[in-house]
């Protein structure tokens, strides 16, 4: 096998260019399959940070019908502690919710999103602390002092992983009394979902958890929905042996309680929705960057087998000398394993190099893309397609190579003949193939660029330009105070023209979904009916920032406060909806039910795609910030020149009302409408890159077969270039009568042509 290996280097050593083309190809190929897995591998393959993940099941709720749930809002805690008692197919059922809080500093506060957990979720989970211990039964008590466990994340950035922490109080805003650290979590523990807490601000199901309380259910308040459910199916149990338990328990509460009727359970494993996203975005990915590879062995493939017919003649004499077969099939399978392997080499440092170039550009379009890491799993892909590579490339080569028959290759004087018309009909399938995988590539990234400009061109309804927004939370003091003088200092600034508060930005995915009752609709009759709207809490002045028209009706003031009655302003879709063919200025609706007082309706704004530039707007209710106060929200400002010349300003102004005011996410609505679509972007920018290697591995595998090609066939191309000058020498002696001189010449390849003795050609 040495001898083999000194052999093959020798040889495509002879032949720099060749050998520099397919390593190229190789290389290429390899690297964006490799780059692209280690993606896969560090997103979709790696499991959560739990003990037998895929024990693990969701239990969501849907409706019973089979139709959307339009809000949904969890679990009543009087169903889930039924089934921890009754359900037989688990080995244990707990609660969970998602939280977040800030933690408090004299310059500055910072957010942190965290999670409330039964007493029973560790163990159901599998986590166990890494320093500290987990909470006690007594701790779950609502009477009992506040504890709190950190995740390493946090307690590494802002605790410098000191292993004294234990015991130590955390100041964090909404507690009078700090909590006290009783333990620290493993590192890379993530979210699992809260689907009624996915329109909030802070809401990020990908990162990291900072922190974990404890909870239990309020006695008074066990049929109000609102509970996550997570279980642990036992060691023999079946996702949907445990749906049909869970249906039969369910059915069972819903004839004894009709508040619970309406709504049946979703089992989902834990991994298959964390990857949910992913897969969506990853798995496309992966089959371009196979469509790759397919090509550069296409090319590989298609070199060597010219490659194989120049050596003809060499492999006819080393086999009429007593080599056999085998050793002919292993010499040459050597050299394109040899190739295989270079190309390898230099894909897998490629692949290092992509894999931050994604991270770079990927932003938060990859789900957990913080997870992704350039090691082994780089290397082991790598390798794993340079095998693959070799054997795609060199298979074919090496199998005619060990069935050439000396005697006639011999015979047919050996690098004098030309490419037979089966070698030339698989060199021009290669061809058609590779150029047919680019076309679909380039179909591929052409769609989605178009879509993209479509995007582009949708009417938002609003004014995106020179609007700067930014998370602000007063994380203490008087809460109306300290807004209404914000919007008093910064308004004030040069170049500000509007500002105001608002809960639910635009395209930040936030809005609050409630249940509704709407004038002139009937009641819901069960849970499963009522109408869900997303709600926005504003100040005066948004429409303004936003460019959001005043249909009819007025907008908020000012006095829209506390002891003012409540009001509302709808978008038009939302009156077309329900108020058809009337107007909807001085309607009334009501949140959580009839018997709380009435919101009536004073304006109505035009529509503007607030969720997705995808959709089509739907109906919204803006509630004045004064009446429904939201702990953190949004500052918007419209400024009269470019946005970012007043951010030190504005924050400036904000931190002088309250030095532990947390501003973060500080963006201008460009930029967020730019975030919302960063998934597609992503995959469009990746896929126009494939597309383009794709064209340019086509382009030189073309080249490299074309040029090979030639080179084999010039004995051919002299015969014909003969025998036309012969044709035509003949045509023009017998137009002219007589016999005229020429001069003959060589021509390549070893035969002769003929010329006019006055050099003008016989054509």
């Amino acid at each position: 096998m040495l001898q083999e290996l000194r052999f093959g280097f020798r040889s495509l050593r002879k032949q720099p260019g060749f050998t520099l083309i397919a390593v190229f190809t190789l290389a290429l190929g390899i690297g964006a399959t490799s780059a692209v897995f280690s993606l896969i591998q560090g997103v979709l393959l790696t499991p959560p940070p739990y003990r037998q993940p895929q024990q693990l099941v969701l239990i969501q709720p849907v409706r019973s019908d089979g139709q959307k749930l339009a809000n949904p809002q969890g679990w009543p805690a009087a169903q889930w502690l039924e089934w921890q008692q009754q359900a037989k197919t688990f080995d244990g059922i707990a609660a969970y919710g998602w939280s977040f809080n800030y933690l408090v500093s004299s310059d500055g506060s910072e957010s942190m999103e965290g999670m409330v957990v039964t007493k029973d979720y560790f163990r159901v989970a599998g986590l166990q602390p890494v320093l500290g211990r987990a909470f006690l039964d007594s701790e779950m008590l609502p009477s009992s002092a506040p504890v709190i466990i950190l995740g390493y994340d946090l307690w590494q950035r802002k605790f410098n992983g000191d292993r004294q922490v234990i015991g130590k109080p955390v100041r964090m805003s909404r507690y009078d009394t700090p909590p006290t650290v009783v333990g620290v979590m493993p590192p890379g523990v993530r979210f699992l979902p809260s689907p009624g807490a996915s329109q909030e601000p802070n809401y990020n199901v990908n990162g990291l958890v900072d922190f974990w309380l404890p909870v239990t259910p309020n006695p008074a308040r066990l049929k109000r929905p609102g509970w996550n459910v997570v279980g642990r199916l036992r060691n023999e149990a079946r996702i949907s042996e445990a749906q049909g338990d869970l249906g039969v328990i369910i059915a069972r509460e819903a004839q004894a309680d009709h508040d619970f009727a309406g709504v049946a359970p979703q089992l989902e494993s834990l991994t298959v929705e964390f990857n949910r996203d992913g897969r969506r975005i990853l798995l496309p990915l992966l089959g371009a960057a196979a469509l790759v590879l397919l090509i550069a062995c296409g090319n590989a493939a298609a070199l060597l087998l010219v490659r194989g017919l120049q050596r003809q003649q060499e492999y006819a004499v080393r086999s009429a000398l007593g080599i056999g077969r085998v050793a002919l099939f292993r010499q040459v399978s050597t050299e394109s394993l040899l190739l295989a392997v270079t190309g390898g080499a230099l894909g897998v440092g490629l692949a290092f190099a992509v894999v931050k170039l994604f991270k770079a550009i990927g932003g938060h379009a990859i789900p957990r893309l913080d997870a992704v890491t350039t090691g082994w799993p780089v290397l082991a892909c790598g390798l794993g397609a340079a095998v693959m590579a070799a054997l795609l490339a060199g298979l074919f080569p090496a199998l005619r190579a060990s069935r050439l028959d000396p005697i006639q290759v011999l015979k047919s004087a050996g690098p004098k003949s030309s490419a037979g018309r089966g070698e030339r009909r698989l060199l021009r399938g290669v061809t058609i193939v590779q150029t047919a995988l680019t076309l679909a590539l380039l179909v591929g990234a052409t769609l989605l660029i178009r879509t993209m400009m479509n995007l582009s061109n949708v009417p938002v309804g609003y004014n995106l330009g020179r609007v700067l927004t930014m998370s602000v939370t007063a994380v203490r003091g008087d809460w109306l105070a300290f807004h209404r003088r914000a919007l008093e200092r910064v308004s004030a600034l040069g170049g500000v023209q509007y500002a105001a508060f608002a809960w639910g930005v635009p395209l930040t995915g936030n809005d609050w979904p409630a249940d509704v009752d709407i004038e002139g609709q009937p009641p819901a009759v069960k849970a499963s009916d009522r109408i869900s709207l997303p709600l926005r809490a504003v100040t005066p002045d948004y429409f303004k920032v936003v460019g959001l028209g005043l249909i009819a009706g007025r907008d908020l003031r000012p006095t829209d406060a506390d002891k003012a009655p409540q009001v509302a302003i709808v978008n038009q879709a939302l009156a077309e909806r329900y108020f058809p063919g009337s107007s909807p200025i001085g309607k009334k609706i009501w949140m959580n039910g009839r018997q709380q007082p009435a919101t009536e309706i004073v304006g109505m704004v035009a529509n503007g795609r607030t969720d997705d530039l995808t959709q089509a707007a739907g109906p919204e209710v803006y509630l004045s910030l004064w009446q429904a106060r939201a702990f953190s929200k949004h500052l918007v400002v419209r400024t009269a020149a470019d946005p970012r010349v007043v951010m030190a300003a504005v924050q400036r102004e904000l931190r002088a009302v309250d030095p532990t005011v947390a501003v973060e996410s500080v963006k201008t609505l460009e930029q967020i409408r730019s975030d919302s679509l960063a998934s597609r972007n992503f995959a469009m920018q990746l896929l126009v890159g494939f597309s383009l290697v794709g064209s340019v591995l086509t382009l030189v595998g073309i080249y490299g077969v074309l040029t090979l090609s030639v080179a084999s066939r010039r004995r051919e191309i002299a015969i014909r270039l003969w025998s036309g000058s012969m044709v035509c020498l003949r045509s023009r002696w017998h137009r002219g009568g007589a016999r005229l001189p020429f001069v003959p010449r060589s021509a390549p390849g070893g035969g002769t042509s003929a010329t006019w003795s006055s050099g003008k050609g016989c054509g």
